[in-house]
């Protein structure tokens, strides 16, 4: 006797359900992110290199970084200092892959 099982169907259904409930400043978020997502694979398949486009890229991806940390992760919330430890980070990340590639 062959089972069916339905867990497929139950996380299809929940994701669904969780996009239309979405808030509008979510949506908005995420619609910002596809058009971040975009740009960056439009500027980083240019045929020029230069550290001008290793620049912006690197800045679209902050940009994509903290909208999903301050938005999604609810980092509006936190402590002060996970804000402080989180930005530090990202510019000492992205300050060492500017040098390095330059």
């Amino acid at each position: 006797m062959a089972y069916v099982r339905f867990d497929l169907a139950v996380t299809f259904s929940y994701t669904l359900s969780n996009i239309i409930i979405m808030k509008k400043k979510d949506i908005y978020t995420l619609g910002i992110l596809i058009i971040l997502t975009i740009a960056t694979a439009r500027f980083s398949n240019n045929s020029v290199s230069s550290k001008y486009i290793i620049f912006i890229v690197l800045g679209l991806s902050i940009t994509k970084f903290l909208l999903v940390a301050f938005n999604f992760m609810e980092l509006k919330k936190a402590n002060s200092f996970w804000k402080i430890v989180l930005v530090s980070y990202l510019v000492i990340f992205s300050t060492i892959i500017f040098i390095v590639n330059t």
